[in-house]
């Protein structure tokens, strides 16, 4: 039965997935920590997502097209949002700095901040529905932009 139970060991330490995991290099205590998780930027996520998914109902049903829609409380409701996530990123922004680091997510946060109000600006001045359109795929683009660099995982500098 000894026999058995060493047989078995080996075996189980002989499992490639085993001997890839140990050769794969520890993380340094140094890396970069996802911030993804932290309640300021999981709440930028949520917000910045529900907001693409308004503009992309608007992108597919055409309802920016409609005339009134500028004016209309579903738009300037949008706009206060779009608004607040712009000012909520440049908090995050700040935060990051105030931690002193030195990554990129820090500085994609405060371009977005500032790129958020002419997204929407431009979606206002669009003079037609062509170009309205791309002004709200540019603008989904953003808030897409803003869902993905802080879900994203951190890379170390090089």
């Amino acid at each position: 039965m000894s026999c058995g139970l060493v047989l078995a060991a080996v075996l189980m330490l002989s499992d490639p997935s085993v001997a890839e995991a140990a050769a794969v290099a520890p993380v340094p205590a140094d890396a970069p920590v996802s911030v993804a998780h932290e309640p300021l930027f999981a709440d930028l996520v949520a917000r910045s997502g529900a907001l693409k998914a308004i503009v992309d109902g608007w992108i597919a049903s055409g309802e920016a097209d409609a005339s009134g829609f500028l004016t209309s409380t579903v738009f300037t409701g949008f706009k206060a949002k779009a608004a607040d996530l712009a000012a909520r990123d440049l908090q995050g922004h700040l935060v990051l700095k105030e931690r002193g680091t030195d990554n990129d997510l820090k500085c994609i946060l405060r371009g977005i901040s500032e790129d958020m109000p002419k997204k929407v600006a431009a979606v206002e001045a669009a003079p037609n529905a062509a170009e309205r359109k791309v002004a709200l795929e540019e603008l989904a683009y953003l808030l897409n932009d803003n869902v993905e660099v802080i879900t994203a995982p951190p890379h170390p500098a090089a």
